[in-house]
């Protein structure tokens, strides 16, 4: 990849840093797709969150960034404004900065990680899903997962008034789709989902333990690195469908990349 000064530039902020892949993912599509964009990690402390973002609006080639743990969340009061679907969610992943500097959030989360699904060969539709996580991922995700036909989802949190508090959401937004905040009888959940940051160290304890997890379900993460967390190892050796975090990152760059570069690229 050449950079030179015509090139537009992306910032994937994160807090740790090393565990991002995203920048990666999106210098192969900006390349595939012929644009002159490179994206490059940037380490943002949670303090140093909306100075950034001030000095992003003033940087004439940057176009946009990339946003994860533990920013989602709390990037979105201090952006000019928010699409509809990243303001039901509450959380933000990716950034466009427009020409006059102003910084607009969306939210691909969801749709990236249904579709990640579905490659795997899980639906969503008609089931009853466990997940563990209320966090920026997390909310996106449950509200996909509802509007995706679930009969039935259970979220848990560390914190259980934010689990209390996105399945109220969710439930408003998608009546349709029984939502609890309570742990189920694992022998009658379809598809477990770890929707939290648990898993990304080996020290780590698992998000879940899946004892009396029936084969026929199936596991997924959000975690990239590493690609088999622990819990997928514990899912694969009962027999059940596992889905890495990789495959909701590869069905959102080209959503998030459309969205960022759409007022600059031809």
């Amino acid at each position: 990849m050449e950079i030179t000064g015509k090139t537009a530039i992306m910032f994937v902020i994160a807090d740790p840093i090393d565990h991002v892949l995203g920048t990666a993912a999106l210098n192969t599509h900006f390349r595939r797709c012929g644009q002159d964009v490179a994206a490059a990690p940037l380490h943002v402390r949670p303090g140093d969150l909306e100075a950034t973002l001030d000095v992003v609006r003033r940087l004439q080639n940057v176009i946009g960034l990339g946003v994860t743990i533990p920013h989602k969340i709390a990037i979105v009061p201090m952006l000019d404004h928010v699409t509809q679907n990243a303001r039901l969610v509450g959380a933000v992943n990716f950034v466009r900065r427009d020409p006059d500097g102003r910084l607009i959030g969306d939210n691909v989360d969801g749709e990236g990680f249904i579709a990640g699904l579905s490659v795997h060969g899980v639906t969503v539709s008609d089931t009853t899903v466990l997940q563990v996580g209320a966090g920026g991922a997390g909310r996106a995700i449950a509200f996909a997962v509802a509007s995706s036909g679930a009969k039935k989802l259970n979220i848990v949190n560390r914190t259980k008034t934010k689990a209390e508090e996105l399945a109220r959401a969710v439930q408003e937004a998608y009546p349709d789709c029984a939502v609890t905040a309570q742990i189920p009888d694992l022998g009658g959940v379809d598809l477990v989902i770890n929707a939290t940051s648990v898993g990304m160290k080996a020290s780590d304890p698992l998000p879940l333990d899946l004892a009396g997890l029936r084969p026929a379900a199936a596991v997924a993460e959000v975690i990239m690195r590493p690609e088999t967390t622990a819990m997928l190892r514990q899912a694969a050796e009962r027999g059940c469908v596992t889905v890495p975090g990789r495959a909701m990152l590869d069905h959102q760059i080209a959503l998030a990349a459309a969205f960022v570069t759409v007022n600059r690229m031809t």
